[in-house]
């Protein structure tokens, strides 16, 4: 939940896509922004664009890196209220193409690289009792689906981390929760050969995270009109699901 007292936000992968559109509809709202990454012209440009945004880079796959920026931005800022882990990358992988250090390579971004963020800012925030971290995840850690086995699973074990310590953080005051959009166009999404349904722009959703933090709800999913599809068909039994997605995917 948001503090209104202290509007003070840190957000790994800020210099594009989702992460990027968050930093300037927060700044607007009049938080200070902290942004991390590690391509430093892209986290200056952000900066330039709002009034209260700066820029600490950060390769999230760094273990004491992590550590290190955090501790710093806690130096010259003060310890957040919000922590969005952010920072992710995709490729596709099509079953033909089996890419081992495509595995690796997600892997030690998309879920490793959270776990270092949260190993930097949870023993601060457990001790002052408060804060709000959300992991972004994907609806692609819903069930699997054709070309995107090493995202989804990076995605997935997110989801499962996240239910884990979610009732445990929240009775000493931290709320983790996880972020999971539908298709969001960025650079990463244009990699997709296939027509994606209900796509939505990153301004939108960076809308719908700033609407969704004074909510306590563990997750926040949108635009639901397609994700709530995707709910449905994660409870169907495997026969039933195979058979759709092939349909759905001609895969």
């Amino acid at each position: 939940m948001a503090d209104s007292d202290n509007k003070l936000a840190w957000i790994t992968g800020g210099g594009s896509g989702i992460g990027k559109a968050l930093a300037l509809a927060l700044d607007q709202q009049g938080w200070q922004v902290v942004i991390s990454g590690r391509t430093e012209p892209k986290l200056q440009a952000v900066a330039e664009q709002g009034r209260h945004i700066v820029y600490l880079l950060l390769d999230v796959t760094d273990r004491a890196q992590n550590l290190a920026v955090f501790n710093t931005l806690c130096e010259q800022y003060g310890l957040p209220n919000l922590v969005v882990l952010n920072a992710g990358d995709y490729t596709p992988m099509p079953a033909e193409a089996f890419d081992l250090d495509l595995i690796y390579r997600l892997n030690q971004v998309n879920y490793l690289g959270v776990m270092n963020g949260l190993a930097s800012v949870l023993p601060a925030m457990t001790a002052r009792q408060s804060g709000q971290i959300l992991l972004m995840s994907s609806v692609a850690g819903y069930r699997g689906l054709p070309d995107a086995a090493p995202y989804g699973a990076t995605k997935a074990a997110l989801i499962n981390f996240a239910e884990s310590l979610h009732r445990p953080l929240k009775a000493q005051g931290v709320m983790l929760r996880v972020v999971n959009p539908g298709f969001v166009t960025t650079q990463l999404t244009a990699q997709n050969s296939f027509k994606m349904p209900a796509q939505i722009t990153t301004t939108e959703a960076a809308k719908r995270i700033v609407q969704g933090l004074d909510s306590d709800s563990f997750e926040m999913t949108f635009p639901k009109r397609f994700t709530y599809v995707l709910k449905v068909l994660r409870c169907l039994p495997y026969r039933l699901y195979f058979f759709l997605i092939g349909k759905i995917t001609g895969k």
